[in-house]
């Protein structure tokens, strides 16, 4: 996470680029909980699933809603002027469902319902382990920069997150940590290269 540490301090102290980062940071919370939202059941939805696409959805208003302290009346929608590294953006969280399908294909033979579920087990467990890193090192550039802008209620919420990903994943398969490292391995290399797409723009 070094790199973020430094491309930060750079997006926080440009006002209009740290519009930017936040609507891509609501993007990305509104994709999230559009895919959880895609993968339920009709029937068998649980309460947990429900939870869980509301506060992502919720992350992603808040979000939108902090612009307003960086700059007044921008970043309108997520089309591609308002956001930083817009392609790996957009479509990181798609890749990574892909990529975590595809494992979950060939190692399980899953298809169908089944599949769906366990791709958003895994894909959700990795995007929490992920948020649990990213949102408190934002918070402190924020502090260290005297931002008005703070994300301390998504931090609370995303560790609520992921005790519950954890619970549903040790229901889902006794292997069930040698798959959610699997996950995390996907989703750090696609990670690290938004992370470079990003230090290209802001530098």
């Amino acid at each position: 996470m070094n790199n973020l540490q430094t491309i930060l301090p750079t997006i926080i102290s440009n006002n209009q680029l740290h519009a930017r980062w936040l609507n891509t940071l609501s993007l990305m919370e509104n994709t999230g909980a559009r895919k959880i939202s895609a993968c339920e059941d009709p029937a068998t939805v649980t309460y947990i699933i429900l939870k869980h696409a509301a506060e992502e959805h919720r992350h992603a208003f808040y979000l939108k809603k902090q612009i307003e302290k960086a700059v007044k009346d921008s970043c309108p929608t997520y089309a591609d002027e308002y956001l930083v590294a817009s392609n790996y953006s957009k479509y990181y969280l798609n890749k990574l469902d892909v990529e975590v399908s595809r494992y979950l294909k060939t190692e399980l033979n899953l298809t169908g319902k089944e599949l769906r579920f366990a791709a958003y087990l895994l894909v959700t467990y990795a995007i929490e382990v992920r948020a649990d890193e990213l949102y408190p090192i934002y918070q402190s550039a924020l502090d260290e920069a005297g931002s008005k802008v703070n994300v301390k209620s998504i931090i609370l919420e995303e560790e609520g997150h992921l005790e519950e990903m954890i619970n549903q994943l040790k229901q889902f398969s006794p292997q069930w940590q040698l798959h959610a490292d699997k996950a995390v391995a996907i989703e750090s290399k696609l990670f690290n290269d938004w992370i470079i797409a990003l230090g290209k723009e802001v530098n």
